[in-house]
């Protein structure tokens, strides 16, 4: 399918998603701190935008399949999937939150500028190591499932070559690195029950894979790690 095939209606619904998510999270953020004077915020917040722009401009602009499957699979997904997956767009959100109901009470922590920008570093790499992956993979699909319709096959390309689920790593370095940005212990409780959701939904889809679609079984024996290299 190309951008004019109906392409553009999805990028566009798309980038309406994405102006939505921003507002809401920048919503959250200030509005559960109860300020705007909060520097720490407006620099994950340049590096939020930066990320769904990134998103919107290097991957999806030009993968207009892609944009349709990630809207539209939900109608295909596997029940117990469409439970996880809930979980992990909205406990981010709930982090968020917490983060900025902290920093209201005065209960969060400071730290350094070159810690911040460590976070900032770790933040950076891994939405770029999970945009890298849906470069890499046309079947980047936010549901589990066998995309028979699409033509799916094993992809071994690019961080594929590494770990068998680098979206999920780039997610998990994400979301651990921007509660300690923000100086909140909430939020990284929220970041460490993600990871946890995020082992548990790699391993459910590990194991469908390796049943379900064909020559992902020798692809595992090659790429042995699922999302750490020597680790896991």
């Amino acid at each position: 399918m190309n951008i004019h095939d109906g392409g553009d209606e999805y990028f566009r619904k798309a980038l309406g998603r994405v102006f939505v998510i921003t507002a809401a999270v920048g919503c959250c953020l200030f509005g559960a701190a109860g300020t705007a004077e909060w520097g720490k915020a407006w620099l994950f917040m340049g590096t939020y935008v930066l990320m769904l722009g990134t998103l919107s401009g290097a991957v999806f602009k030009n993968s207009p399949d892609l944009v349709k499957e990630r809207l539209t699979s939900g109608e295909k997904a596997k029940s117990w999937d469409r439970v996880i997956l809930a979980l992990i767009a909205l406990l981010p959100l709930a982090g968020i939150i917490m983060a900025g109901l902290e920093k209201r009470r005065g209960i969060s922590w400071e730290i350094t500028a070159v810690d911040a920008a460590l976070m900032l570093v770790l933040m950076l790499a891994g939405n770029a190591l999970t945009f890298l992956a849906m470069k890499a993979n046309p079947f980047f699909s936010p549901h589990v499932r066998i995309q028979d319709d699409r033509g799916h096959k094993v992809i071994s390309s690019g961080p594929y070559r590494f770990v068998r689920h680098p979206g999920y790593t780039g997610m998990i370095v994400y979301n651990l690195a921007a509660p300690v940005l923000l100086g909140s212990g909430g939020a990284l409780a929220v970041g460490l029950i993600l990871f946890v959701l995020l082992i548990i939904r790699t391993t459910l889809e590990d194991n469908i894979l390796r049943r379900e679609l064909p020559g992902y079984k020798e692809y595992s024996a090659s790429v042995r790690y699922r999302l750490f290299p020597f680790i896991w």
